[in-house]
């Protein structure tokens, strides 16, 4: 099989983000070649949209969503991992999926393999966006991962000087994103 491209996205734009954190937490258990003593060739690249404009269709195609655009259909799949703010998706992180939605039917996420990941302070993570980003993103008609399901809950215990550092938490990661790869390897698009 070819290295898989997967691109990551941030529901935080916080420079001391949890979420970007375990961005790239994944992207150092990537980049080792192994997951639980099975190999792994994927690489994740995690894309900044910050200067992603609110969604207004008047706009047309703004330079900053050409580049989200681009990103995400030059990859085999995609990871999301969001926070969860008032008990949903971040207004930033469904900014830019709405931008990336367009057109309908032929978008960047149209069956698109995704993977939604979180990380939270509280103690259910971000469960309920996690439901609500699969909502979404099935509305798109993207291939959305199924199982198993990454949600951190206590972030701020297991998320130390921007690392994921619970020994737990990591081993259930590397479970996570072996069964991810696996699966996109399966799904991608062609």
């Amino acid at each position: 099989m070819a290295k898989l491209k997967l691109v990551g996205l941030s529901g935080s734009l916080r420079k001391a983000s949890h979420n970007t954190a375990l961005l790239h937490t994944v992207q150092q258990r990537l980049a080792g070649g192994s997951l639980l003593g099975e190999p792994v060739d994927a690489e994740l690249t995690i894309i900044d949209y910050r200067e992603v404009p609110f969604y207004d269709d008047d706009l047309g195609r703004p330079a900053s969503v050409e580049q989200l655009d681009a990103a995400l259909r030059g990859a085999d799949g995609v990871i999301l991992a969001t926070p969860e703010y008032n008990y949903g998706i971040p207004g930033v992180l469904k900014n830019a999926i709405d931008w990336a939605s367009r057109p309908a039917y032929k978008s960047a996420f149209y069956q698109r393999p995704v993977g939604i990941v979180g990380a939270s302070g509280g103690a259910i993570g971000t469960a309920r966006a996690q439901g609500q980003l699969k909502q979404v993103l099935l509305g798109m008609a993207s291939q959305v991962f199924p199982y198993p399901e990454f949600n951190l809950g206590g972030a701020g215990q297991r998320i130390q000087n921007g690392e994921l550092t619970d020994a737990a938490s990591l081993e259930f990661l590397d479970k996570y994103l072996l069964a991810f790869t696996q699966w996109v390897d399966r799904v991608k698009l062609q």
